[in-house]
């Protein structure tokens, strides 16, 4: 690794953050702001999000942009394995041939052999799935760290990444503080910051969903206590504890308006409707300078259609276990 790198100089689409912190946008779909990773550039380098399969050049050259060389990568950590933000593991993996990647136990697996998750993911996304996120290249099971309830990466010279387990968004998905700069990398668990308008929109998509453990999880980041919270969509932000705060509300608005929703019928469409009358209102417009092409990727991947389909999947699951309860009560 070299270090002769003048932050001045570097390219567009890489941030300075301090503390040797740098956002790369790794530019999904071809489009800004939608999309970060991280480095933390220490004597163990160490990547927090890689972005998409069609995303590995993007950041690859963002890496050697700061000084990262092929051999120089110590760490690759994902928050969890959705392809946003895991779908070009493999492919960096190949690229940066040095370093461990690390992941919750619960996703390991399907980074060794994400065959099911591309069947699945294909399923979901049909043909849009190309544009979006590319093919997922299986990573070596030998290279490949889990960690469960917390766990910790080098960072070299005493710094390190303690990771939190923080399901909610997904049942893989973890938090990362780093023990230098107090910084929380919070990837969907808060859901979706809009550096534009200040906004933070939930992030609830099927099938993991789950409003209890999502709330657990906000409680967890709170005590935490960080100094910045790193977004994966979208960058870094300092209003920390009414960030937390502003995360759990607008949980909640979603949630009981398709509560609402889904007491009145079963129908989708309704939910869907309901909450564009009734919550999209919370956010301000965005700049008409701000990428249109970018904003529908962004709504694409934790828009309406989708927020809803995974709190109605929420509201289905608990209706079944306490239907199954009640009986159990009965025997």
């Amino acid at each position: 690794m070299h270090d002769g790198v003048d932050a001045t100089e570097l390219p567009s689409g890489i941030t300075p953050l301090g503390s040797q912190v740098f956002a790369i946008d790794t530019r999904m779909a071809g489009y800004p702001g939608i999309t970060s990773s991280y480095l933390i550039r220490t004597e163990r380098p160490c990547v927090i999000e890689v972005g998409t399969a069609g995303s590995a050049e993007v950041l690859r050259d963002g890496l050697a942009a700061l000084g990262v060389e092929a051999r120089d990568l110590a760490t690759i950590v994902v928050t969890h394995i959705h392809l946003d933000h895991a779908g070009g593991v493999g492919d960096i993996a190949r690229m940066f041939p040095a370093a461990e990647i690390v992941v919750h136990e619960r996703g390991a697996r399907h980074l060794a052999d994400p065959t099911r998750l591309m069947r699945s993911a294909r399923m979901v996304w049909g043909d849009r799935l190309d544009m979006l996120f590319g093919e997922m290249r299986p990573t070596e099971a030998s290279r490949i760290r889990s960690v469960a309830e917390t766990g910790e990466v080098d960072l070299g010279a005493g710094r390190r990444l303690v990771t939190h387990y923080s399901p909610g968004h997904a049942k893989h998905h973890v938090g990362l503080v780093d023990s230098a700069t107090g910084d929380l990398y919070v990837g969907d668990a808060l859901g979706v910051y809009n550096p534009h308008t200040g906004d933070v929109r939930p992030a609830t998509p099927p099938p993991d969903f789950d409003f209890d453990a999502a709330l657990a999880s906000l409680r967890l980041f709170s005590d935490i206590a960080p100094q910045r919270l790193m977004f994966s969509h979208f960058g870094a932000v300092s209003t920390v504890e009414e960030t937390i705060t502003r995360a759990g509300e607008e949980l909640h608005a979603w949630v009981e308006t398709v509560r609402s929703a889904h007491a009145d019928t079963a129908d989708l469409d309704h939910a869907v409707a309901m909450v564009r009358d009734h919550v999209l209102g919370r956010y301000r417009a965005m700049p008409a300078d701000a990428s249109a092409e970018a904003a529908k990727v962004m709504d694409l991947l934790s828009g309406v259609e989708s927020n809803v389909a995974g709190i109605t999947h929420w509201l289905d699951r608990v209706a079944v276990d306490q239907r199954r309860s009640a009986a159990e009560g009965t025997d």
